[in-house]
Formats: structure tokens, sequence, C-alpha cells
């Protein structure tokens, strides 16, 4: 099938057009299952019972069973993969994990998430989300690349073995695909009592099949391609958010690849599911207070991302997926930082400030409303 693609369209169009396929059903499952790593982290620290949490939890468990699945298959092989083979950073991690998960707080929703929100209207995602690919872009080859490279280099791990935990630990592939079962079992405990809803559960785990389609699309394309180095890869938006952008303001830019696929395709398939669901809608800025907020967030997840060299899907799923021990951190950084950010601004905020206040105005408690 990918050879008779390659025959007709070419190398380039065919890694493309499958990350644009891709993104399609992961922007309308995302969309559908309203799934968000933020809201998980909120409905966590606040112990409610929303069902959000257990959303996530059947993403990540789906996108590390397939992938481990596919890998045990003899299917897969990921060893090449930029998240394990390079050198990877440690203090990135750490660092620009914290600025991920905080950012991802103050502008309501991580870079996957806002994606999916511009495209049913909302337009404090669509700035947040521009200000996110500036960022990056910056980040990565601007005035901030100096930063980023400096920053990273203050504590690094060898590629390889080093960075892959199933190696170190020793569970290999099995180990893998047990330990995304028991994640699975315990999301099915969780939506059961909590009554989550069909596309909650349903779509959460086509958002995480897609991450592990898209691990083995791009590593099956690579080893059918001849001209075209195709990089085993899945789904991040930090890099493909700048790439997009630098592809609209100077084209032709960068040569077509799986990147420039993929955020059209999410966008357009959040478009689709905000359509069939008559969810299209408008929505601005209430204030000039929210919108630093956004601002302030969108600019923390950039150079977060970029830092950490993923995103709450690239690192906390895509790599969790593969077990690099970066990614590993980078997740548990943005929890705890997401975490803190919630308790210390919008939880001090809902319990009680005077409305003498600016922050206590009507506009400002609804700025701080769910988007």
């Amino acid at each position: 099938m990918i050879e008779t693609l390659i025959a007709r369209v070419g190398e380039m169009w065919t890694v493309t057009l499958t990350g644009a396929a891709i993104g399609l059903l992961f922007g309308f499952f995302a969309h559908r299952s309203r799934f968000c790593l933020r809201s998980a982290t909120i409905e966590f620290a606040r112990g409610t019972h929303e069902g959000k949490l257990t959303v996530w939890l059947f993403t990540f468990a789906s996108a590390v069973m397939l992938t481990q699945a596919f890998v045990l298959a003899g299917w897969l092989d990921v060893r090449d993969a930029r998240q394990l083979a390079m050198r990877g950073s440690l203090s990135g991690a750490v660092i620009g994990g914290a600025m991920f998960g905080s950012g991802m707080i103050l502008a309501r929703g991580c870079s996957s998430r806002l994606l999916v929100l511009a495209a049913q209207g909302n337009l404090r995602a669509l700035l947040s989300g521009l200000v996110f690919a500036v960022t990056a872009q910056s980040a990565l080859t601007g005035l901030l690349s100096p930063l980023r490279v400096a920053m990273s280099g203050w504590w690094t791990v060898e590629g390889g073995a080093a960075r892959d935990l199933l190696v170190l630990s020793g569970w290999g592939p099995a180990g893998g695909l047990l330990f995304g079962a028991v994640w699975l079992a315990a999301a099915l405990f969780w939506a059961r009592r909590q009554r989550v809803r069909f596309w909650g559960w349903f779509g959460a785990i086509g958002v995480g099949v897609m991450v592990a389609c898209a691990w083995l699309a791009t590593y099956r394309i690579g080893r059918a391609a001849f001209d075209l180095v195709v990089p085993i890869q899945s789904l991040s938006f930090t890099g493909p958010a700048a790439d997009t952008l630098m592809l609209v303001l100077s084209p032709p830019g960068q040569p077509l690849k799986f990147d420039l696929g993929l955020v059209p395709g999410v966008f357009a398939g959040a478009f689709v599911s905000a359509a069939l669901w008559r969810e299209l809608k408008l929505e601005g800025f209430q204030g000039g207070q929210a919108m630093r907020r956004y601002i302030a967030g969108a600019v923390l997840m950039g150079f977060g991302g970029m830092l950490a060299g993923g995103c709450a899907v690239g690192a906390g799923v895509s790599g969790a997926a593969v077990f690099t021990i970066t990614s590993y951190i980078t997740l548990a950084s943005m929890w705890g930082a997401a975490i803190f950010t919630d308790w210390a601004i919008d939880r001090r905020h809902e319990h009680g400030t005077p409305a003498s206040t600016p922050t206590g105005t009507a506009e400002a408690e609804a700025s701080y409303a769910r988007p």
C-alpha cells in the first residue's frame, strides 16, 4: 500500500499526506473526547471526578500498548527515533517541562488543545497558538535559541540505551505492553465509576491509536523510501507549529514533510467534528488581564516545549509510548508545575478575591472561565 502510494504521488507527498490523514483523525478524536492534559492535571489536583483524567489515561494507555505491540510483533523499530538515538537533555526536560506545564494552565490548554479549540472558533486559542508558534521558532533558530542551547547543555544523557527505559529496566517491549495494560485497566475502572460518555473513552482511545499509527507509518515509509530520508517520528506540536508558521510566512519554506501535513490535518479534523456537532462558535477575550495571561502561557509553552524536546503530546504521549527517559521526566515536570500553578493562581483567585480589586471584577472572573 505504501509502495503504491509512493509510486503514484512520490515520497515527499506520501509522508505529508500521511501526516495530514493522521492529523485529521487526531483532531476529530481529540475534539470529540475533549482530550486535554491541563484538564487532567487540574482534576487530579482538586480531587474532582469529572472523567477528564480518565480520558487522558485512555489516550496514554492505548498509545503505549499499541506502540509496544507493534514493536513486539516486529512491525516497528524505534531505536533510530530522535527521542532515543540522539543525546538528550535532562535539564531541558526538567525546566522545559515545568515551563510548559505552567504555561498550559495560564493559556487554558496545551498546544494541541489550543489548535483544536481554534478550529471551533476560539479566538483566544488562535492568538495563543500563534504566540506559541512564534516563540517556538525563536527558541529553535531565533533570538531565544542561544538561551535554549545553553540550558539544554547543563545536564545531558547519551543517546541509545541510556535513554531507553525498557532497556535500563530490562522489561523489554513485553514489559512496556504490560505497563500500558495496567493503566488501561485503571482507565476502564474509573470510566465505569464516573460514567464517562462514549465519545470520551472512544475518542481518547482514537487519539492514542493515532500516536501509535504515526510511529508505524513513518517507520514504514522510511523503509520504503529510496531518495528521501524520512525520520521515524510520531505526533508533536512544538516543532510542527514552528515549521507551519514559517511555511506561511516565507513560502515555499521547508520541503513538504510529515509535520507540515499534521498541523492543518488536526485543524481540519477538529473543525469537521465541531461542525457536525454544531459547536462552531466565535469566542474572544473579555479583558486585557485575560489576554496577558494567555500570551504569557503561550510564551512559556513555546520556549518550554522546544527546550524539553516535546509538548504534552510529543513528550507526554508519543515519547512516553517509546519509553524515553527524558519524556517521562518532562511529563512529570509538566504535571508538577501545572498542579502548582493551578494552586498558586487559579485556586487562590477562586477562593475569594475582594470585589473592589481589579481581579475581582465580573469581567476578570469571566476571563477565568473554562474555554
